[in-house]
């Protein structure tokens, strides 16, 4: 089950244990002409909860945010979460917020498929299968951002992950994953995304060989992006995030429970002899949420011209700088091509913003061949990008009807005012790294006429 909303207050109980949440107490006092006054207040940490449990809070924000800003949820679990032996240091594999591993390079770059280890070779869960491709910033000084895939073909067991470094924002490309929370369950599938927010403890379990990518942010959240003169109404509404609803298991683990901690940009473990899924009741604005991208309500140019990709912008994570994304998350959705008198595929361009794309499914646009579901591309701050040979020749004499684009197919991007560094992992290492790609364009040629008049086009 689940909740819908952004950012609401919500409130949720298993209901297996009814009344778990301290909804108030009554509390009675002597009033003039002696009457006697009754009034009912609520409470969110009680001298004793119901069920005897504890009562914990998760702050997401600093407690003297705006209130627009303030985020948080009060947990009343089993067990605290302080009740884990000590962290240690343990062996982060491919993940990293090293960005200064191999040398800047600043040239187009595209990455067939990544490898989803398969099952008979050997078991790698979601922790084990993160791999850094790259990033930029700090998460020390809370500014930054961070890409990552994950190719992963087991669940986790008697494992968690908790992320103290910053945001995560999941998007499954193959396999659907059923992700535990503090919250509650939320089953995400290919075509949809999950948002897990700095703090919160989840396991993920797959069905399968799964892949998929992240984009973490360090030091702000997502948040919707404003609408301006489009209205009220628009690009992801509110109503269609999901947040999942209370669930608890009461589950001990003699031998040992690890929550895996990411700080600092480094992973640490600790143990403990019960599992952290054990929150019977919270409520907050402070969530795991998932959102479904078919959802989404497009807008696009409908007379002439090409709109600039911001107006697909389903989630941003804002920076101090007004109009200014540390990241958003960005897709490009089936939809109906009108413009006239337009080139209609994606411009060339040359950007102050990174640029990582990721293919979910089907063809995109400006790169039918080559830039394939699982594999990704990144052109860097100011390097050129565009449509290849194939789609510009085509699309310059295509009949302008209307036709549907992207029929079949999602593509998204995350888009940054950082510059973001590639890691070692993703230059050499995962050997996916499409050295060709550069030759897409090689085939463009001039069509300059330096005899051309107004009316012989």
């Amino acid at each position: 089950g689940y909740m819908s909303g952004f950012g609401n207050e919500f409130s949720s109980e298993d209901p297996r244990c009814p009344g778990s949440l301290p909804e108030g107490q009554v509390k009675t006092l002597p009033g003039l002409l002696l009457l006697f006054i009754h009034y009912y207040f609520l409470i969110n940490n009680p001298q004793v909860c119901p069920y005897g449990l504890y009562a914990e809070q998760l702050s997401g924000s600093a407690f003297t945010c705006p209130r627009p800003a303030n985020k948080r949820s009060w947990l009343y679990r089993i067990l605290p979460s302080v009740k884990h032996k000590p962290f240690t240091s343990v062996p982060c594999g491919d993940l990293t917020e090293n960005w200064n591993e191999v040398e800047p390079d600043p040239n187009q770059l595209r990455w067939l498929p990544f490898t989803i280890p398969k099952t008979t070779e050997k078991k790698v869960d979601f922790v084990a299968g993160l791999h850094t491709l790259c990033g930029a910033g700090d998460a020390k000084s809370r500014n930054g951002i961070g890409v990552h895939v994950y190719t992963c073909n087991t669940s986790m067991v008697d494992r968690c992950f908790n992320n103290s470094d910053g945001d995560f924002l999941i998007v499954p490309q193959q396999g659907e994953i059923l992700i535990t929370t503090e919250f509650g369950k939320m089953m995400v599938e290919p075509n949809e995304i999950c948002v897990i927010q700095q703090g919160m403890r989840f396991s993920v379990d797959v069905f399968g060989e799964t892949r998929g990518y992240i984009l973490e942010v360090y030091g702000a959240h997502f948040e919707l992006p404003d609408l301006g003169p489009i209205g009220a109404n628009g690009l992801a509404n509110p109503r269609d995030f999901l947040c999942p609803v209370a669930w608890y298991e009461d589950r001990k683990v003699p031998t040992g429970y690890t929550v895996i901690n990411k700080y600092q940009g480094k992973l640490f473990a600790c143990q403990q002899d019960f599992s952290p899924f054990n929150v019977v009741a919270w409520h907050g604005n402070y969530t795991p949420y998932k959102y479904n991208l078919k959802n989404f309500m497009v807008i696009n140019c409908v007379a002439f011209d090409h709109a600039d990709p911001s107006i697909f912008t389903v989630l941003t994570a804002k920076s101090t700088r007004p109009g200014v994304a540390i990241a958003d998350f960005v897709i490009f959705p089936p939809r109906w091509g009108v413009a006239d008198h337009t080139f209609r595929p994606p411009y060339y361009h040359r950007n102050c913003m990174s640029e990582f794309m990721g293919l979910i499914k089907g063809h995109y646009e400006a790169k039918e061949e080559g830039f394939q579901p699982g594999g990704a591309s990144l052109h860097s701050i100011m390097t050129p990008h565009g449509p290849d040979v194939d789609c510009f020749e085509k699309n310059s004499t295509a009949e302008l009807k209307p036709q549907r684009v992207a029929e079949g197919t999602m593509a998204f991007m995350f888009e940054s005012s950082f510059s973001m560094a590639v890691t070692k992992w993703g230059l050499h290492t995962c050997q996916k790294l499409d050295k060709n790609y550069y030759q897409c364009w090689e085939p463009l040629r001039s069509h300059f006429n330096p005899n051309w008049k107004p009316g012989k086009q």
